[in-house]
Formats: structure tokens, C-alpha cells, sequence
């Protein structure tokens, strides 16, 4: 049964980030702790994005923008390396704390609040109409890439950035995925030298059928975007966020 999970999640997940920008690493961490501790989750799932991203890249890459790319995901690998190293010292760390009456930690709760900040600027008419200075692309970089490499959630945080900026819903896609890969090969660099991936290498089969699972995900999220326009996608990145954020933040994913 957890098997069927995984690789429903990461199905479903991979063609979401078609749509949004973000999803796998969100929602297959969870799906991963199942098997795993929740800080090899998190590596568990990285690999499983860096590989579904390097293949996305060869259905829609040719249509990433090379200045958002250099300007967010450079700032987004010294981020995402910061991240990774925090991840490793708060490993060793126990910080539950008690929302209306369920079990989170201090972690989740600051992580979630900050992604329904987000999908809040999101939501509201007035802001979503507002562009972005060039100059923002350095710090939402940053940002993305140190909570990618702290828990995976990199994604709703970069497309609240770059929805801001006038891209087609094709270079909006393309430019994420490149930037995703610059983070997920900072943080499985480090997270290998941090962490014991015998039990990741244990479970290889997980990791290939969930990987295999998203690949098809993301050939039908292709097919279905061009169905998407950009202003639906702006409302789904800022309906998604809303939902894991507040999720996340109460501890239930």
C-alpha cells in the first residue's frame, strides 16, 4: 500500500509542476517518510526531483530564460547550501511544538507561515498585478535555495518570486526546472557528505519506480499545459500555496 502511495504521489505531483512550478518535492517528502527519516526523506525525494527535472528539461528546457535563470539560481546554489548544512545540524535536533491540538515542529510551522505569506501576496487582486525589480531575483534566489536545501519545499517559493515577472507560462516552466536542478545538485552534494545513504540505496527500487512514475507524470503535465493559461497558473500557484503552507505549518504533510 505505501508502495502504490509513493508512486501515485509522484505521478501526480510531477505533472502538477507543469501547472504551478512546484509539487514533487512537497508532496513526495511526506509519501517518503513512509519509508524513510524525515532528513533522508528529504534526500530520498531530492534525487527523485533532480532526475524528473533532468528529463523535463528535454521536453521544455529551450524555452528557459537565461537572465532569470543566472540572476535567481546562482544566488539559489550558496542558498541551497546553506540549507542542506542547517538540515544536517537540525537533524540531530527534537522541536515539536502543539497547534490546535495536533503535533508539528518549529520548522514546519515557520516554513508553512512563510509560504501562506506568500500565497497571500498571491491572492490578493492588487499585489498580483505588481512586477518585480530585477534586483529581487538575488534574494528570492536565495531564499528558494535555503529552504530547498533545508526541507524541499524550493518550489512554491520560486514561482511566488518568478510569477512576478513577464514570462510566458512556457518560459515560466522552463526557467524553474533549470533553476531546480542548480539546487538539487548543491544540496545531494551535501546532504551525501552529511548523511548515510545506505538506507536510500536499500530501498533502490522505491527510488526507481517513484522516479519512473514521475517521468509519466510530467510527459501528461506537458501535453495538458498547453490546455493552462498563465493567469490560471497564477491562481493555482497561489490556491497550492495557500493549501501547503497551511498543511505544513499544522504538521500534516
Amino acid at each position: 500500500m505505501e508502495i502504490a502511495i509513493v508512486i501515485a504521489v509522484a505521478f501526480g505531483a510531477s505533472m502538477l509542476t507543469f501547472f504551478s512550478g512546484f509539487g514533487l518535492g512537497t508532496m513526495l517528502t511526506p509519501a517518503f517518510v513512509l519509508f524513510f527519516p524525515p532528513e533522508i526523506a528529504v534526500a530520498a525525494t531530492a534525487i527523485v526531483h533532480f532526475a524528473n527535472n533532468l528529463f523535463k528539461l528535454t521536453l521544455i528546457g529551450k524555452h528557459a530564460v537565461k537572465k532569470i535563470v543566472l540572476g535567481f539560481g546562482l544566488p539559489a546554489i550558496v542558498g541551497a547550501f546553506g540549507g542542506a548544512y542547517f538540515l544536517g545540524w537540525l537533524s540531530n535536533l527534537d522541536q515539536e511544538l502543539h497547534v490546535f491540538g495536533l503535533t508539528t515542529t518549529l520548522l514546519n510551522l515557520c516554513i508553512g507561515g512563510l509560504i501562506l505569506l506568500f500565497a497571500l501576496v498571491e491572492l490578493i487582486p492588487g499585489i498580483r498585478k505588481m512586477g518585480l525589480a530585477p534586483s529581487w531575483l538575488i534574494a528570492g534566489g536565495v531564499i528558494s535555495g535555503f529552504f530547498g536545501g533545508l526541507s524541499g519545499h524550493q518550489g512554491a517559493l520560486r514561482s511566488a518570486f518568478l510569477i512576478k515577472f513577464p514570462l510566458s507560462k512556457e518560459q515560466f516552466v522552463a526557467s524553474g526546472i533549470v533553476i531546480a536542478c542548480l539546487i538539487d545538485t548543491m544540496r545531494i552534494g551535501t546532504y551525501a557528505f552529511t548523511f548515510d545513504f545506505d538506507s536510500i540505496i536499500a530501498q533502490s527500487g522505491l527510488m526507481m519506480m517513484a522516479t519512473v512514475a514521475a517521468f509519466a507524470g510530467a510527459v501528461v503535465g506537458k501535453r495538458l499545459m498547453k490546455k493552462i493559461t498563465i493567469d490560471a497558473i497564477q491562481w493555482i500557484v497561489g490556491g497550492l500555496m495557500a493549501i501547503v503552507g497551511l498543511l505544513l505549518a499544522i504538521g500534516l504533510i
